[in-house]
């Protein structure tokens, strides 16, 4: 089963670290996020993966054609115009970089994915966000749906502090906003039959997240699996250095791989 991962965009919001590279590949820890979510996805078996590029695509294609020496013990004999390999660290991917367009939305770099994916199921997610999301257990209770797609709902934890104030204006408690505050959001990771492509137009203005999930939820053909766990998407540098935390303190949910 193929994994789509949206790697395209410009990523404004992070706009320190994407002047120069595309925002999958801001490193949290020394590796590009879009590495832990492959990661993520190989721990369960899945390593097909197809990423769907736009914005600085040459950074990505130079990171994986490169891959292999990047993360190998070398010796470069100059005088003989030589390279000599001691130990290696590869990865069991198959990756393909499609480059979607520079401008285009998410709808229309899925669409642009069709030939790759023919007539199976996908698995697909945003190159910008990790979670401890068991695809096993997701694909199953896709399965068991019966439905065309299905999202992973998430609670994300709440960004303010919420207060109890009295008519005095006195604070009689601040706490944290509580996770979510009982509203699930989309927190990507779908898993989606290949009728799903049938729901995106053929145009490059598509926002899947608009038009095309809309009328899968009008048809009932969008499934949630509810996701109670750690989720987080690298939005901001202050995303970006609670990650990069996690990850240098060992901490890091996500990380089930040995």
């Amino acid at each position: 089963m193929k994994v789509l991962i949206l790697a395209g965009g410009l990523g404004t919001r992070l706009s320190e670290e994407t002047r120069l590279l595309p925002k999958p590949m801001v490193e949290i820890g020394g590796k590009p996020i879009l590495w832990h979510i492959m990661k993520i996805y190989s721990h369960y078996g899945f390593n097909d993966f197809v990423i769907l590029t736009g914005y600085k695509s040459h950074v990505i294609k130079d990171y994986f054609v490169n891959y292999y020496q990047q993360y190998s013990d070398i010796t470069v004999d100059m005088l003989h115009n030589s390279v000599e390999i001691h130990r290696t660290q590869t990865e069991p991917w198959r990756v393909t970089m499609l480059y979607t367009g520079q401008d285009t939305m998410t709808g229309g770099r899925i669409k642009k994915a069709a030939e790759y994916v023919g007539n199976e199921p996908f698995l697909l997610t945003y190159g910008d966000g990790v979670a401890d999301v068991n695809i096993k257990d997701l694909l199953a209770n896709h399965k068991q749906s019966g439905k065309l797609a299905t999202i992973t709902a998430v609670q994300p934890s709440g960004r303010f502090g919420a207060l109890v104030i009295k008519e005095d204006n006195i604070i009689t408690s601040f706490k944290e906003k509580p996770k979510g505050d009982e509203s699930w959001i989309n927190g990507g990771f779908f898993v989606c039959q290949p009728e799903v492509l049938n729901y995106i137009p053929d145009q490059d203005d598509v926002i899947f997240e608009r038009g095309p999930l809309e009328n899968l939820a009008k048809d009932k053909q969008l499934n949630a699996y509810k996701h109670s766990g750690f989720w987080q998407p690298m939005d901001t540098l202050k995303d970006k250095m609670y990650l990069t935390d996690l990850w240098t303190s060992g901490k890091a949910p996500w990380k089930k791989w040995d």
